[in-house]
């Protein structure tokens, strides 16, 4: 027999993430940052390296992770304060909806978003730029997920030391564009220093794009040959979900 409890939190799942997808599309903003933004650099990178096949190889996976991180954790970060901040979460905590369900209506919203990025990257790669269609789907959907449940926690746990909405910004660039440069979506990591080599190591984002570029453009060997890649970003994504559902509070700090 099922359970009606978890029946009632499956229906509450299901609300909150069509909630979730109404508030999405009602923003233009967030929609264009979402995902416009990316596309116009796959274009601008696009023009910029057109005839040399093996940079547009390093371009269209390096985009796709730079769109995962944008959809995800900056998204997140700043929707989550800004949503505390103007007591929208206070006013749904008076509803039967739990801390769980709501950040995993918010982290289906996110793996949509990203979903539909990913598409309009692999199609805007084959239309335009002649390149081939994903040669280990398999492994391009493990990074993809991985990174979305990777990447979206972390920006919800970041919303957690954000102390206003009006800082948001400022916090949220200052982890997002130092990780997009040197995790190589800036393209030359031939020539960083090592110090940056060795904090790509360590950072996550760094992995989901040599996962994604094994499954997008250039297959190298499968998922075996990535546990390491993998190994890195769930222990991110591991920590990440606890100081996400640990810290998450309903109300603004100055309620």
């Amino acid at each position: 027999m099922s359970d009606p409890a978890a029946n009632g939190q499956v229906s509450l799942l299901w609300h909150q993430y069509r909630l979730e997808r109404r508030m999405f599309w009602r923003n233009p903003s967030a929609a264009f940052f979402n995902f416009l933004l990316p596309l116009l650099f796959l274009v601008v990178f696009g023009v910029i390296f057109r005839g040399n096949h093996k940079d547009l190889e390093t371009v269209l996976p390096a985009v796709a992770a730079m769109s995962i991180m944008s959809t995800t954790f900056t998204a997140l970060a700043m929707n989550i304060t800004f949503l505390r901040e103007q007591g929208v979460l206070k006013r749904m905590r008076g509803t039967p909806i739990s801390t769980g369900t709501y950040l995993g209506g918010v982290g289906l919203n996110a793996v949509t978003n990203t979903a539909i990025q990913i598409v309009f990257v692999v199609l805007a790669g084959r239309l335009f730029f002649s390149i081939g269609w994903p040669p280990d789907p398999i492994q391009l959907i493990v990074f993809t997920f991985a990174g979305v449940i990777c990447l979206a926690s972390l920006g919800v746990a970041l919303s957690h030391v954000i102390p206003n909405f009006d800082s948001a910004p400022a916090i949220v660039n200052a982890v997002f564009l130092p990780a997009v440069f040197v995790s190589g979506v800036s393209l030359d990591t031939k020539h960083s220093p090592a110090f940056a080599k060795d904090l790509a190591q360590v950072l996550p984002l760094g992995h989901v794009v040599t996962g994604l570029k094994g499954g997008m453009v250039a297959a190298s060997g499968g998922l075996g040959n990535h546990l390491g890649a993998l190994a890195v970003i769930a222990v991110w994504a591991a920590g990440g979900i606890y100081l996400a559902v640990r810290g998450f509070s309903w109300e603004s700090a100055r309620s």
